[in-house]
């Protein structure tokens, strides 16, 4: 029987986790993971080999090849890429997670910069860009002696974002790109009885799905849901102290740079702190200690914004989801202004199509030329993606240098740029040549993209990204990793993947979890390797 000191929350967040693992973990633990805010962590704690950050796709894909699920060439397979094929019948007897990915990498190209999220992609959708449907190569298992604990932790059920998107829409991929490794989306949506009319799918279904998955996998013992993470740090000790009750304390910045010299300083595990809102709405607060940490947060966590003057006003939104509800409140019914939509990608678009169907007239700005290459328009076939091509048809034969007349239903302004929101929801505009405009409308909406929070990061992520000091973005500034193992370059037992490493679609994404599943099994065999020869005792092992 296991006793749990006065300290701690019985029943709250990592209770059940800690009885399911605690064995497995060794018999040092006596106390639960889990410890008000005010109390210094003890060494008896328990630390838990990894801990992931988000419960998405990136976390839940993560998650199942943790808990030892392992893909295989399958016997009949023959991928229609024959060099590659020949280098999977070299190894056949192995786990994809067992062999070289940089060997089976070498030559691949594909819509990631990530070469383990191309490779992962090509096995699991094999030449899915030429607009086959070949099913994939590979065949599931699942050893149990491979699993890693770990917990995953997010703010809402599993799926993370997919759970607030906009539900109207259909999304940009086919319903069985956003499907993760050993559960079909067509299989899964037909033992559903849902009638999928189209490849292309609702968010509400992928979000269902990916928390229907979490369950037909047998994933959900290691979820928590409604938790917050506040701060994610290093925690060192002193190489010549272990004994100290100093040993987990997490040493100031200042205190690294006085004692730089004098004394040797290692890096220890993270601690994770945070919150569980319960039922109640009350806060449990929580600290748990990981030997690595998989930051798998996406990019949702706070729209971009264009810092100009009055974009705070109640009449400027940034979400896709208050737009919706300014709608059906019937808040723009009537109006004889146009609602102006800022931004070119596809969630403006949705906007754009949102409001057209609304009968609302559309005023569009963004700084693009329509005949930019890099436009997502351009990047997508016109039969697979009709309505985005009807937006982009209308953004270029439906500009005000054509069209005079402002009050029709859809009016584009490319290569503009917004100056500055007016009280009286006017806005001012300025053209590429400095010519001004000012606009009035009935509300504004802002869809220039989002970034990752990592504000329980030290420095917000600053110093991780390609281009330090800087914020991290899913397109200029990702995460900088190790391209095979996904562990960031600049901070050792970091891992990160999906967005924030620059794979926005869940094609890509669960290569990252790949990467990251192999480098943990290498280190964790060493380390029981390691822990065998040291009992081993007088068998002559050094």
């Amino acid at each position: 029987i296991r006793t749990y000191s006065g300290t701690e929350t019985e029943g709250q967040l990592l209770n059940s986790f800690v009885q399911y693992f605690g064995d497995s973990l060794g018999r040092k633990i006596k106390r639960m993971p889990l410890i008000e805010e005010t109390v210094l962590p003890g060494d008896s704690l328990l630390t838990l080999p990894v801990v992931i950050i988000g419960n998405g796709p990136s976390g839940i894909c993560l998650s199942y090849l943790l808990s030892g699920y392992r893909p295989y060439l399958s016997p009949e397979a023959i991928h229609p890429n024959p060099i590659l094929h020949t280098k999977l019948e070299e190894a056949r007897h192995l786990s994809i997670v067992d062999q070289d990915l940089e060997y089976l990498s070498e030559g691949l190209e594909g819509r990631s910069s990530n070469p383990v999220a191309v490779l992962f992609d090509t096995l699991l959708h094999p030449d899915a860009d030429f607009g086959y449907d070949y099913p994939p190569v590979l065949h599931w298992k699942l050893e149990q002696h491979n699993y890693i604990p770990h917990i995953v932790l997010g703010k809402g059920p599993p799926g993370g974002a997919w759970h607030s998107m906009e539900g109207s829409m259909l999304t940009i991929s086919f319903g069985d790109w956003m499907e993760l490794p050993g559960l079909s989306f067509k299989e899964w949506a037909a033992s559903k009885r849902r009638n999928i009319k189209s490849d292309r799918v609702m968010p509400e279904e992928i979000a269902c799905y990916y928390k229907n998955y979490v369950k037909v996998m047998g994933l959900q013992k290691n979820f928590r849901d409604n938790v917050y993470i506040t701060s994610v740090s290093r925690l060192y000790r002193e190489k010549d102290d272990e004994g100290s009750s100093q040993q987990n304390e997490d040493i100031s910045t200042q205190h690294l740079e006085m004692e730089d010299g004098q004394k040797s300083l290692i890096k220890r595990n993270w601690e994770v702190r945070g919150y569980q809102r319960a039922t109640d709405g009350s806060h449990v607060p929580f600290c748990l200690f990981a030997e690595n940490v998989a930051l798998a947060t996406g990019t949702f966590d706070s729209p971009g914004r264009l810092q100009v003057e009055g974009e705070d006003f109640p009449f400027v939104l940034h979400s896709m989801s208050d737009f919706g509800a300014a709608i059906s409140k019937g808040k723009l019914r009537g109006r004889a202004d146009p609602v102006l939509i800022v931004g070119a990608g596809l969630t403006a678009a949705d906007a754009v199509l949102c409001a057209y169907n609304n009968n609302i007239p559309v005023v569009h700005v963004f700084r693009r030329r329509v005949t930019d290459t890099s436009l997502i328009f351009k990047q997508l076939p016109k039969k697979l993606y009709p309505e985005y091509h009807k937006v982009y048809h209308m953004m270029c034969t439906q500009s005000h240098t054509v069209d005079s007349n402002q009050h029709s239903a859809y009016t584009s302004f490319p290569e503009h740029n917004v100056l500055s929101f007016k009280p009286e929801m006017k806005c001012v505009l300025q053209s590429a040549s400095g010519l001004k405009k000012i606009l009035k409308f009935s509300v504004a909406l802002v869809l220039i993209g989002s970034h990752p929070n990592l504000f329980f990061l030290k420095d917000q992520g600053h110093s991780i990204g390609h281009h330090s000091n800087q914020p991290i973005t899913c397109k200029g500034n990702p995460i900088e990793i190790d391209p095979y193992t996904y562990e960031c370059t600049k901070e050792a037992n970091l891992f990160a993947l999906g967005p924030l490493v620059g794979d926005n679609f869940v094609r890509f994404l669960k290569g990252g979890a790949l990467g990251i599943a192999r480098c943990l099994a290498i280190r964790q065999k060493k380390k029981h390797e390691l822990i065998e020869s040291e009992d081993g005792g007088g068998d002559g092992v050094p």
